[in-house]
């Protein structure tokens, strides 16, 4: 894998990203959570940029304090950041990311996957896949259902990769999906919903219904899995809150709703998580990158509290 970059302006040692939470030799058996950037966006049928997140990312979290929205410390997790994944073809990434993301959910680890486009879901799910014998759960929070069974020709692109899921031993049904904040659809999709049963609370729906009954919701429907995948793209905010993102949608869910979204949402047997399209170059007041900082470091606040064992402090 290639080395973590350093920003032009200060040198970042790797002991500083991630609020300082990174512990780079520490092995595998010994950290809380694992990290890893896919710089890919050649799955992209409109805008890309997306490859410049996980190296971005990384260079603006060196700055924020190891605590949560809830004031909770985090000073006693230990992160690793793995760096990126970084081949030459997109066979030959995919494949390595299997492999990594396989490793993970063998020894117990949880784990964070900085993206790239939203086809770079499509080797974590195959590794989850790989890992496992039992079928798991996958949360879609998006505004699209990337159901397509190719997009522009491609059957590994950004807008199919949950019909790739769907091809799964261990993903049972259509049902084992969960999509959220939904509110665009291709006419290979439309055709795919009117054969197929699916779970979904499109934008329309959540911002009716309210947080609290979209949770009751998806946990209804989600218990069945004692494992379950989440993966999120940037553009389920309204482009209000999240502009840098190659395909936004207007409508989307508001930054508060999110945060509260995840926090319920953990309490569901979450292995891991992703957060993919965020292309920095598409926003110059980086609105979609500062969010994904935000939403990656309140996860991993509520995964903590789940490993302490601890309720939320009001």
């Amino acid at each position: 894998m290639s080395e973590i970059k350093k920003t032009t302006h200060e040198m970042i040692q790797e002991t500083d990203i991630w609020a300082g939470l990174n512990r780079p030799d520490t092995e595998l058996k010994d950290i809380d959570i694992a990290v890893f950037g896919m710089p890919f966006d050649g799955g992209v049928s409109f805008r890309n940029g997306a490859k410049e997140a996980p190296c971005a990312l990384r260079e603006i979290t060196y700055t924020i304090p190891p605590t949560t929205e809830h004031f909770e410390s985090l000073k006693g997790l230990k992160i690793k950041d793995f760096g990126d994944v970084n081949t030459e073809s997109r066979d030959t990434l995919f494949q390595a990311t299997e492999v990594l993301v396989s490793e993970f959910v063998k020894s117990g680890t949880f784990f964070t996957m900085i993206g790239g486009d939203h086809s770079t879901t499509i080797p974590v799910l195959s590794g989850i896949d790989k890992a496992l014998d039992e079928p798991f759960g996958i949360i879609h929070i998006d505004a699209h259902f990337d159901l397509c069974d190719a997009l522009g020709g491609d059957k590994l692109s950004h807008g199919s990769t949950e019909r790739r899921a769907l091809e799964l031993d261990n993903v049972p049904d259509s049902e084992s999906i969960f999509f959220i904040g939904t509110r665009s659809i291709e006419e290979d999709e439309y055709d795919f919903m009117k054969e197929n049963k699916l779970n979904v609370i499109n934008a329309h729906q959540f911002n009716q219904r309210g947080v609290e009954h979209v949770l009751q919701q998806v946990k209804a429907k989600m218990e069945r899995f004692d494992k379950i995948y989440l993966t999120l793209d940037i553009d389920c905010l309204d482009p209000a809150y999240a502009a840098g993102t190659g395909t936004p949608q207007f409508g989307g869910l508001t930054s508060r709703a999110l945060l509260d979204l995840l926090y319920g949402l953990f309490e569901l047997p979450i292995i891991g998580f992703d957060i993919v399209e965020v292309a920095p170059k598409l926003d110059p007041s980086l609105t979609s990158l500062f969010a994904a900082r935000k939403i990656v470091t309140e996860c991993w606040g509520h995964q903590y509290r789940k490993m302490l064992n601890k309720p939320l402090q009001l």
